[in-house]
Parts: C-alpha cells; structure tokens; sequence
C-alpha cells in the first residue's frame, strides 16, 4: 500500500468511542458496521479453521473479505489514552504489518480496515481482509490427499524470511494456493519484521513441520508427503542462498 492511502477516523457509536483505521482507496466510507458479522449486508458465513479468533467470509463493497475479531485475552482491560490503546492493539497491527508486506511485494492479502472500540469496561478489535480468490490452504490440500506446490511453497516462505518477515504461526490452515497455484500466506497476527535470523528462521519452518505431522499423522514421514517435505526444504535452502546480483551488507 502507498503511504496515504490509510486514515484514521474518529467515531462516535452507541457502543462508545471507536478508532477505525482503513484503506481509503478500497473503502472510502469505512464504519463500525462492516466489522459486525451480523450486518445483513454482509452476509457472513463463519470460517470453519483456525482458532485464534472468531472469524467469518464476508461480502464488502471491495468484494469479498474475511472479517476477524480477536480475542479478548489478547487485548488491555484498560487503557489511559483511546489512541494509545488503539495503536497498541493487534488489529492495527496487524494492519500495518500487512501493508508493509505488501510494499516489500509479498503476497499476503490487502488489509481493508481496522477498528478498536470500547465495550463495557475493556476494548475489542477487529481486523477486515481481503479473501484471496479461490484460495485453498496446503490443509485442504492434504485432506483431498492431492499434491501441493511443494517447491513453490518453499520458495515463497524463503522470499519472506529474506524480508526479515516472521511469522508467529505458520501452519497448514495459514499457507494458501490460489487458482493459479500462487502461494500466499495469511494470519500474521503477532507477526513482525525483523532482522533476518537462522534461529527464528528455523523456528518457523519447524512450526510447519509440526502442524503437517499432526495433520497426516504416519504418512508425514512417507512418500509422497515425506518427498515432499524434502522437496520444500530443498526449495527453501536454494531460494535463501544469495544471488550475485544483491547488493553486499
């Protein structure tokens, strides 16, 4: 996203204050209301996987989203400053960490609009997405017991672990393929930019190995999956190496 292109807007609701935070240029008449997944207009239909955070498929005037609130667990009871409180909160965040991605020309989705807002005595935040179109996560992918782009996999993962992009939770349900079989990743809530680092490069790629082993039990360490695990890392360990044309540090 340019710089320019998100706002902040200032609401007053029967709820009490709101902070909103959106694209202008996919939502210029961003509100409260397109975070409430019981708005008619929205016609919300609720996510089947992850658990991080109650979330729905969503229409929007920017066409299809995905609408996620996070838990109150995640969030500060009280805070002294509305702003302050809303900066803190995991769906700017989120928000911003998506726009740097996608800057650096990663392929996570647009971030449409953020909002923190007061309920009862604690705040609550919400955070709308774009749903990439015709997506399928390397789960669904397993379960139909059909063959992921292994290498496309892995090479995607490295372009983000050169970008110093970390993610906390990189799972099956969080690595899609589109239509075109193009590799995005999703759900970067407490993600970050940071130094590029083996260790929590490492970490990362360990993450996944995790959740495809709980996923298809026995046959993680077998052909095909096994194979292809190794077909992964392969493309990972080529794609991090680098090229003559980069600049030196």
């Amino acid at each position: 996203m340019a710089a320019g292109t998100d706002t902040q807007l200032k609401l007053d609701t029967a709820a009490g204050d709101a902070v909103i935070l959106s694209d202008r240029t996919r939502l210029p008449q961003a509100r409260l209301a397109l975070l409430d997944p019981h708005a008619p207009e929205l016609q919300a239909r609720a996510v089947s996987v992850g658990g991080r955070g109650a979330a729905w498929f969503v229409q929007t005037d920017a066409g299809p989203a995905v609408l996620r609130h996070y838990r109150r667990g995640g969030l500060a009871a009280r805070v002294s400053r509305e702003r302050l409180g809303a900066e803190r909160s995991r769906g700017f965040h989120e928000f911003r960490l998506l726009s740097a991605l996608r800057e650096r020309d990663l392929p996570v989705p647009a971030p449409l609009v953020a909002a923190y807002w007061r309920a009862g005595l604690t705040y609550r935040a919400a955070l709308l997405i774009e749903r990439i179109a015709g997506a399928r996560s390397l789960g669904d992918l397993l379960d139909a017991g059909e063959t992921p782009p292994w290498a496309s996999i892995g090479e995607t993962i490295a372009r983000f672990h050169r970008a110093g992009a970390f993610h906390a939770d990189l799972n099956v349900d969080n690595v899609l393929m589109d239509a075109q079989d193009k590799v995005w990743l999703i759900d970067f809530d407490r993600g970050a930019l940071r130094k590029p680092a083996r260790r929590w490069q490492r970490a990362n790629l360990a993450r996944l190995q995790r959740s495809l082993r709980k996923r298809v039990g026995a046959a993680a360490g077998r052909a095909p999956t096994g194979d292809g695990w190794r077909e992964l890392l392969s493309a990972y360990d080529t794609s991090m190496k680098p090229t003559s044309m980069e600049p030196q540090a």
